[in-house]
């Protein structure tokens, strides 16, 4: 399943790559696309949607 999330709080690379890390916590075989520029974050992902925005809140950016 491919997610197209938008996520106000991502401003930078280092928020990118925090983000990515928070996701690939939930799976390890996500394929994922964060873009500071756009606020969007695209992942390609077996997990659910809920975990996926969870995880995402967990670590300090909520999906918009």
């Amino acid at each position: 399943m491919t997610l197209q999330l938008t996520v106000p709080n991502m401003s930078c690379s280092v928020c990118a790559s925090n983000i990515t890390k928070a996701l690939q916590a939930v799976d390890a075989n996500a394929s994922i696309q964060a873009d500071p520029a756009t606020k969007l974050v695209s992942v390609q992902t077996q997990a659910s949607e809920t975990a996926i925005k969870e995880a995402l809140a967990a670590a300090g950016y909520p999906v918009a």
